[in-house]
């Protein structure tokens, strides 16, 4: 059985599927080959890709996504967890052509900048918490990730406290794929065979409240790893710890929603040691979960860095940012010497046309009002995906508003996972594919992050789809002998 997502050859099956706004023809044959001869995918599973290809994408609208063929499909992962205002905004693309026609691109080294880069610092500072005061553009969330602490280095270097480097992340953490990112990051497949820098990250365990010990409560829970983040700072001394870095809500690694209380006594634990508290808002930033930054008005907390990409621009250009708090800012915005100047950044830092989305797409969140529609139908999407527990193979179905993840298991009594060869998420995706909707797969998991437009209706068609998926992954796993 074919357990990849359908080659590009592939027809979509559901009702949903229409015809796409006319285009310009395209080769999808040549398509297909000068891709799979030349494009080195993020990610790529070569076990597949060196046959099978990929799925062109070519169109979209709103919701939906059409592939080469035309076959129109329900976006359920927002592009990767960014298109938050949904696709083909023309608003967006018009002032990102009227800045292009204007000025596409000028340096903003030293003390050259451009309109849009400060006018969305100035917005990012307005909608932030209110000691967030100070933008770091970067070129998307592995950028943002890693200059970052660049930064957090040289603001203790300053300090006097050189000792100050360790970084704390977590298990199954998701940070990016840059050297120092991917250091940061916990998933241990991620850095198969790649080097990481070991002497400068240490992790603790995640917050997997499916996977805690057995007989354990949530309080006690959330308990427990406080206790572990503690004895973790002990041991290393906090003199040699720099900062913490953790996401709100855990992606990539399995959408992980850590016990009530955990962020703010993480947070709590790092101010009594004098290290600082890194919230990656990368995917849970600009109303994923119904607020533009989750982390004080979900989690209770007030991060010394909060660091941004994806939804910022709803991925209509790669786009990042560090938010940097006054006092740290005091810090890094104090001179060396005669001479010295903050030496980093990057080309594209605050570019006009990027920054020109940004803020386009800003005024499309705040205009339909777009974050309160995810605290409206949010809840009605994880009471739905929660009814899909009952398939054989769903283990747990977890995650918040528009951030949700469904977690396969061979057995439901032990929470044993399938063997990795059933390939049961790339299952699940590609029965729902054949059927109309995009949903990501991840090793044993399957992750649901639509654009932040969906309504109640669009949850409906998606979670029956997902019901029909689930039902024929089960009897193809009885099959092929998984069950």
């Amino acid at each position: 059985m074919t357990t990849s997502t359908p080659s590009c050859h592939a027809k979509a099956t559901s009702t949903t599927t229409t015809s796409v706004t006319a285009r310009p023809a395209l080769d999808a044959e040549a398509l297909w080959q000068q891709d799979k001869d030349h494009f080195i995918h993020p990610f790529t599973d070569f076990s597949q890709f060196h046959d099978k290809g990929s799925e062109m994408i070519t169109d979209s609208d709103g919701i939906y996504v059409a592939d080469v063929h035309g076959n129109r499909f329900i976006d359920g992962i927002a592009g990767l967890w960014c298109v938050n205002v949904g696709h083909g905004r023309a608003e967006i693309g018009r002032a990102m052509a009227d800045q292009a026609t204007r000025m596409a691109y000028f340096s903003t080294f030293n003390n050259l900048s451009n309109a849009p880069a400060a006018q969305l610092a100035a917005k990012l500072a307005e909608l932030a918490p209110s000691h967030l005061n100070h933008v770091f553009y970067t070129c998307g969330g592995s950028t943002a990730n890693d200059a970052t602490i660049r930064l957090v280095h040289y603001y203790f270097n300053r300090l006097g406290k050189p000792t100050k480097k360790r970084i704390l992340s977590r298990n199954n953490a998701y940070h990016g794929t840059t050297y120092l990112a991917a250091s940061l990051t916990g998933i241990a497949s991620n850095n198969w065979e790649f080097d990481t820098l070991d002497h400068l990250v240490t992790h603790v365990s995640e917050a997997n409240l499916y996977r805690r010990p057995d007989g354990m409560s949530e309080d006690a829970y959330c308990d427990h790893l406080v206790e572990e983040f503690e004895a973790t700072i002990a041991d290393i001394g906090a003199d040699n710890i720099a900062a913490f870095i953790a996401e709100p809500i855990m992606g990539a690694g399995g959408v992980l929603v850590a016990p009530r209380g955990y962020h703010a006594r993480m947070q709590a634990a790092c101010r009594a040691n004098g290290i600082l508290f890194i919230a990656d808002e990368v995917v849970t930033g600009f109303g994923r979960l119904g607020h533009f930054f989750a982390s004080e008005d979900v989690f209770d907390t007030r991060p010394d860095i909060i660091n941004i990409a994806k939804g910022l621009s709803s991925g209509y250009a790669p786009l990042g940012a560090t938010l940097i708090s006054d006092e740290l800012y005091d810090v890094l915005g104090t001179p060396q010497g005669k001479g010295g100047v903050l030496s980093t950044g990057f080309t594209y830092s605050g570019h006009p046309v990027s920054c020109a989305a940004a803020l386009m797409n800003i005024e499309i969140l705040e205009r339909e009002a777009i974050c309160a529609n995810v605290r409206d139908v949010g809840p009605y999407l994880e009471q739905a995906l929660q009814g899909l527990a009952h398939h054989e193979t769903v283990g747990d179905v977890r995650g918040s508003h528009f951030m949700m993840c469904i977690e396969n298991v061979a057995n439901k009594a032990t929470k044993a996972l399938f063997p990795v060869d059933a390939r049961v998420g790339d299952r699940v995706a590609f029965e729902a594919q054949k059927r109309g909707l995009i949903i990501r797969p991840v090793g044993h998991l399957n992750v649901v992050s639509p654009p932040l437009i969906w309504t109640r209706e669009t949850v409906d068609t998606a979670v029956a789809i997902l019901d029909e998926a689930l039902a024929a992954t089960t009897d193809s796993l009885k099959a092929d002998g998984f069950l």
